[in-house]
């Protein structure tokens, strides 16, 4: 279990009832949690003055009960900034958990003592972006949705790395991934959190269960002859962090040697002390 336990602007108060209760700054929020499965131990005072709650429709989807909760608010990571946006389906375009991570590969990049180029597929609103750019590297962004690309060059003009030798793609990621197998382009480290389903090319539906090993395969292309660092996360809940585990010991361990390690991504509760599980990664590093 890797947990993230450096945040000062994000907190998780407590969780019960299928929902967390969570500081995100200034603000508390309640979100919903399908994990939370156990009921009636909440006992944080904060839950009866949330600012914002996401409540689930009967018919599907959901939406914020806003109270106090603003549109927008940035917090911060160390020397890190995100705007946040509470939006559809529960989100607010960043996953707190996934700081364990960029601590992770933050070091691996600060001591390399070369430069490194790193490749950040499915890259979301840019919270391992901009962690791999302030350690140091060139960094490709890689997302296929035009609003996460303009959020996540929002958060490196907020962590001060407007400038920074960043290149934000607007593209399908498994067909960018081709046409840099076609050019020779070679990364010393890649990120990869694909989504759990997701749409082909030519809009075929398709699972990351069955996925995963190929693109794996494909991604693993593009690393140098000296790679430094592999991370794959996963939120699907049919992909335990053992099978991703195995699939990079064949995809990249078997051909670069290093290390592999694997296991649950997770998030402590003030209220119990105890951790919430919050998806899993796989970390391969030279």
């Amino acid at each position: 279990m890797w947990c993230s336990e450096n945040w000062k602007d994000y907190e998780l108060l407590d969780a019960s009832d299928g929902e967390r209760l969570e500081r995100w700054g200034s603000y508390i929020l309640i979100r919903p949690d399908p994990q939370i499965i156990w009921k009636g131990v909440g006992t944080h005072p904060a839950w009866k003055k949330a600012d914002g709650v996401y409540r689930r429709s009967s018919g599907g989807g959901g939406g914020w009960v806003k109270r106090n909760m603003p549109e927008q608010w940035k917090i911060s990571y160390g020397n890190l900034g995100f705007m946040l946006r509470p939006m559809g389906f529960k989100h607010t375009g960043l996953f707190p958990e996934q700081a364990a991570n960029w601590d992770w590969f933050s070091e691996l990049i600060k001591n390399a003592g070369r430069p490194v180029k790193v490749l950040n597929l499915f890259a979301y609103t840019g919270g391992a972006t901009v962690a791999a750019a302030k350690a140091g590297a060139q960094v490709v962004h890689v997302d296929a949705s035009k609003g996460m690309v303009a959020m996540a060059k929002e958060n490196a003009a907020i962590s001060g790395l407007s400038q920074a030798p960043i290149r934000y793609i607007v593209d399908d990621c498994k067909k960018f991934v081709e046409r840099e197998l076609r050019r020779n382009n070679k990364y010393d480290g890649i990120i990869m959190d694909p989504p759990s389903y997701g749409r082909g090319p030519g809009g075929e539906v398709w699972k990351l269960e069955d996925s995963v090993y190929s693109l794996v395969g494909l991604v693993s292309g593009l690393l140098g002859d000296d790679p430094l660092f592999f991370l794959l996360n996963s939120y699907t809940s049919g992909l335990s962090p053992l099978t991703m585990s195995y699939i990079t010991e064949l995809q990249i361990r078997k051909r670069f040697g290093g290390n592999t390690a694997s296991g649950e991504l997770g998030l402590r509760v003030s209220s119990t002390g105890l951790v919430l599980p919050c998806g899993a990664s796989t970390r391969w590093s030279r």
